[in-house]
């Protein structure tokens, strides 16, 4: 009886150890099975489309493009991504990561013809072409109140925020104190921040100033002005002229009183955001995007306020690279070219 229960014991072990290396022979085998790949819709091209800060101008308005296409066009996805704006945006152009990218003409310019950045010298961007303007990039040079900052040259000594790193402000910034006869080290510390961190920086009393290069009306501005008391410091005179000789993008405007909360009227100057895309797009379906974003502006115009000054009678000033062959055509059909 004894005997009969150890055999028992074994056998039923046995069948045990089997049944442990079938079930993993049967796992080894499911997971040998690749599992089949959805297949692409027909028919769709999938853009994706760099804009910037979802604080600022450039993401809203990439996202009424991106509806545009969504309710009007079947044969392109266009998708939006956040990004550091314009001078990030031309390389990931470059290295093929981006279809389209909204991008600030001056940017544009030093990347395509491989001008003024060490960068853009050394590897410049000529797989980038024009689509069309969209509105005026105001360098909008916000301080606190009651840092004593009421000329770019007073920035001297001060804590201030250039822009990201690589940015389009970045490069605005730096433009700005050089006309202005200063060099970063005259600065008492330069921050590289991205728009929300360097509101909440000036919020919180740990910079004195701060440059942003986006629409007027920015939501990250208007937000500060809000929270703090803030003004726009004038860069105009001979810091203007300056400016404008050396880098003839550059234009002048002025701020509206009223714009952000309790911030009087600002001079400053301005260059132009513009949507680019790879110069290897196909003609027909870059024609045909231009052509239903236009139709459908009122999109655009709805998207933000400085959407508003985006207008098919714009859409070619401050244009500075050449123009993709599917822009070309439907400008050409417009008589604007």
């Amino acid at each position: 009886m004894e005997k009969r229960r150890k055999y028992l014991g074994i056998l039923l072990l046995a069948f045990f150890v089997i049944g442990l290396f079938a079930i993993a022979a049967c796992e080894t085998e499911v997971a040998d099975v690749e599992e089949p790949e959805e297949p692409e819709e027909p028919g769709i091209t999938r853009w994706n489309l760099g804009s910037g800060w979802v604080t600022a101008v450039y993401y809203p308005l990439g996202g009424a493009m991106s509806r545009i296409a969504h309710l009007h066009m079947d044969d392109i996805s266009l998708t939006v991504e956040s990004s550091g704006a314009s001078a990030v945006n031309v390389k990931m152009i470059g290295a093929g990561d981006l279809d389209l990218a909204i991008v600030q003409n001056d940017v544009a310019y030093d990347a395509y013809h491989g001008v003024w950045r060490e960068d853009f010298v050394a590897d410049p961007i000529p797989n980038m072409a024009g689509m069309f303007t969209l509105h005026p990039e105001p360098v909008q040079l916000v301080a606190a109140a009651g840092a004593g900052i009421e000329t770019p040259a007073d920035l001297a000594g001060k804590d201030v925020a250039l822009g990201p790193l690589g940015s389009g402000a970045e490069i605005n910034a730096m433009q700005v104190l050089e006309a202005a006869g200063l060099t970063e080290a005259d600065l008492g510390s330069a921050e590289r921040l991205e728009a929300q961190e360097s509101a909440d920086f000036l919020r919180d009393g740990r910079i004195d100033a701060a440059f942003y290069t986006t629409g007027i009306g920015a939501s990250v501005i208007d937000e500060l002005a809000l929270m703090t008391d803030v003004v726009l410091v004038d860069i105009e005179g001979e810091i203007a002229e300056n400016l404008m000789e050396e880098y003839p993008f550059y234009a002048t405007v002025t701020i509206p009183e009223g714009t952000y909360n309790n911030v009087p009227e600002a001079n400053t100057i301005t260059v132009l955001a513009m949507l680019v895309c790879r110069e290897d797009l196909p003609e027909d379906l870059v024609y045909e995007f231009i052509s239903i974003i236009f139709e459908n502006i009122e999109l655009i115009h709805d998207a933000h306020d400085a959407g508003k000054n985006v207008t098919l009678e714009t859409a070619l000033d401050g244009m500075s690279i050449p123009l993709h062959p599917g822009a070309e055509k439907f400008f050409d059909e417009k008589g604007m070219q």
